[in-house]
């Protein structure tokens, strides 16, 4: 009985815990979440919508054109700097900085110790030219259409190929499945 009663106070004390520890989440942490957590679904609408239409050679130009044009949108209605981020960059402007790569790594060691690419992300306040500034980055896990343009390289289709070559001949972003890391969504504004 001793043991069912410490289990129930433990379990209880877990759950405080937790909860205060959700409770101390800064609100701007759950303001960038909902702003990074806006541009995404958008963005693959548009693909959906794009590769029905013209094949995912069409879809390059969604994501190179209409991408940078959505994260535009979205941050000048919220205030936020959106963009997107990858260690294997296609768009030579999606470098990360010292920060985003940090946290790139971060999110790729987590991933391979077994959690989740969706549940990925990191928030933090830091000081960008003497200026306090928060900062967000969610992992953005590949998705099944993405491979299309993303995939292992000896699997996309010559039109792909052909498209990526004539676009981007610096391009590292192939070789990913289905659930790995492709990037991340990064925004930031002044504290």
């Amino acid at each position: 009985m001793g043991t069912a009663r410490t289990r129930a106070l433990l379990g209880a004390a877990l759950l405080f815990t937790s909860v205060a520890a959700g409770a101390q989440e800064p609100a701007w942490t759950a303001e960038a979440r909902k702003v990074a957590g806006s541009v995404p679904p958008k963005l693959l609408t548009v693909l959906n919508e794009e590769i029905a239409a013209s094949g995912p050679e069409g879809a390059i130009l969604v994501c190179r054109d209409k991408a940078p044009q959505l994260a535009k949108a979205a941050s000048e209605e919220t205030g936020w700097a959106i963009r997107r981020v990858s260690l294997k960059n296609r768009n030579p402007r999606a470098v990360p900085d010292a920060w985003e790569r940090a946290a790139l790594e971060d999110f790729d060691r987590r991933a391979a110790a077994g959690e989740s690419p969706a549940t990925l992300e990191k928030a933090e306040v830091v000081t960008v030219d003497g200026k306090a500034t928060y900062r967000y980055m969610k992992a953005l896990p590949t998705q099944p259409l993405c491979v299309a343009c993303h995939g292992p390289a000896d699997q996309l289709s010559p039109a792909v190929r052909d498209k990526l070559k004539a676009l981007y001949p610096d391009d590292k972003a192939v070789g990913y499945r289905p659930g790995e890391i492709r990037g991340a969504i990064t925004i930031r504004k002044p504290a």
